[in-house]
């Protein structure tokens, strides 16, 4: 019986990958999420600010959104979160010596304005003065992501200071508190109700501020 003949097979090829638009950062795609969140939340109210309306407002996928938040309130806690993320790095820097505290501090002070006294910042704590929909959600939200966060910021930073010697001893969260509310709420009040304009400088208003805490805060 002749050899049977035997047809060799074809060697497996490697797939094409196809191609197309390389895959966004991913901190790209948190801040586009995190951004269509705060445009939904101010243009359409806090009820409407569904991770299906995020995730087509952002151009996601659902699962996108997602990956960075379980919930709505989640996802709320996250937008507000993002302001205090601008200025925190800032609040890592320690002052070498007792001349440094006070322009650190106020470089300190500008950061935060930068993130709180923002266009969208403004509008947020606008629309909390009103009744609406979810404002207890929104309300906590804001006070843990953001006023709360901010304050216990500043006080590990002056306490850091009044370790070292360069501050005069005092409860730093009551001095976090004190301080952002005359540099921060302050100016902020000031926007929400149409005082200053809401792009106002606040350079001038943080120098005077120092100014007046100088002697309290390093003491004699």
């Amino acid at each position: 019986m002749g050899a049977m003949n035997s047809t060799a097979l074809p060697e497996p090829t490697t797939p094409t990958r196809r191609r197309g638009r390389p895959a966004r950062p991913e901190a790209e795609v948190r801040h586009a999420v995190l951004q269509a969140t705060l445009a939904l939340l101010l243009s359409q109210g806090y009820e409407a600010t569904t991770i299906e309306a995020v995730a087509a407002h952002a151009g996601v996928a659902k699962k996108t959104v997602y990956r960075h938040a379980s919930n709505r309130e989640e996802l709320v806690g996250l937008a507000v979160r993002e302001w205090t993320d601008g200025f925190a790095p800032q609040l890592q820097r320690d002052a070498r010596n007792a001349d440094e505290v006070l322009p650190l501090l106020q470089a300190i002070l500008q950061a935060v304005c930068a993130q709180a006294l923002s266009a969208q910042a403004v509008q947020v704590f606008r629309l909390l003065a009103t009744d609406f929909p979810g404002k207890d959600a929104l309300l906590q939200a804001y006070l843990d992501n953001g006023i709360e966060r901010g304050r216990s910021l500043l006080a590990d930073w002056l306490a850091r200071q009044q370790q070292r010697g360069l501050l005069r001893k005092g409860d730093a969260a009551c001095m976090a508190r004190l301080i952002l509310a005359m540099a921060v709420a302050e100016p902020l009040r000031e926007r929400v109700i149409g005082v200053v304009a809401e792009d106002a400088p606040v350079e001038v208003h943080l120098r005077d501020c120092l100014v007046l805490l100088a002697p309290v805060l390093q003491g004699p």
